[in-house]
Formats: C-alpha cells, structure tokens, sequence
C-alpha cells in the first residue's frame, strides 16, 4: 500500500489487491492504520479473473470494513451492482471513469481516506482523483 498524496485533507492511497482475499487484507490492513476514519474503497475489477466474474460472490464481503464502497464496472462479463449489492447504500458502481471519479470527489470529506485498488494503472486515476481534490474546497469530516 503507498500513499500517492494528500489533497484538501483526504489521502489517496494506492494497492495492487486485484482478488477478495487481497482486498479484505488491505482494507483491513489500512482500517487498523486509520482506526476511525472513513475509508472510501475504489475498486477496478482489471484482472482477467475478476473480468470474468470467477470470484465476484466474493467480492462484497471483502469490502465490509470500507464505509463507501466505488466500483469501476466497465468492460466486465458479469454486473457489478447486483454482485455487489449486499453493501446497499455503501456502493456506487460507474462504467465511465469521469463520473467515477466526480461521485468520490462529491463524497470525499477532509479526513478520508481513499484507497484505490487495482492491478494496473486505471486510468491514472490517482493524479486525477488528487486534481479534482485540490480543485474544490472538500467540507470537514461529519461528526
């Protein structure tokens, strides 16, 4: 896991969890760092297992120590949504990057912390994430 940067007081950070077992460790792994804090979880499902929905009845329990859940669900063979649905209001699942990225910058609050897992670049979402950061005033944490 490596912190890609801060901006408007909410980090980014960056992991290669690619599959359940790794996610649930990585989330689990920056719950125990952040204690409290809100973790926003933004998952590409890029690997050719995951594109193939091999282990998506998997994947919503991986995620149950993330406070939000974003998924980037383009290009899958199976539907996010309904695999991921057990998260209920926790989730948002996009098929375009752009609107991703503007629904974690519209939920991100100073505090948070955003981890970004993939097993590939994903659209260089980290700089851009941090861009749109920097670029509005992110209201405080709710109390």
């Amino acid at each position: 896991m490596e912190l890609r940067g801060t901006a408007a007081g909410v980090a980014v950070w960056d992991d290669f969890a690619h599959h359940p077992t790794a996610i649930a460790t990585t989330v689990s792994g920056l719950r125990e760092k952040v204690g409290a804090a809100r973790i926003l979880a933004v998952l590409e499902p890029r690997s050719n297992t995951m594109k193939a929905g091999i282990m998506k009845d998997r994947l919503a329990p991986s995620l149950d120590q993330a406070d939000r859940v974003f998924c980037f669900a383009a290009n899958l063979g199976w539907d996010a949504a309904a695999a991921l649905a057990p998260l209920g209001a926790r989730l948002r699942v996009e098929t375009e990057l752009p609107k991703l990225i503007d629904a974690i910058v519209d939920e991100a609050r100073a505090g948070d912390q955003l981890l970004v897992m993939s097993n590939g670049g994903f659209g260089g979402i980290h700089d851009a994430l941090l861009k749109a950061l920097s670029a509005r005033k992110v209201p405080a944490a709710r109390a």
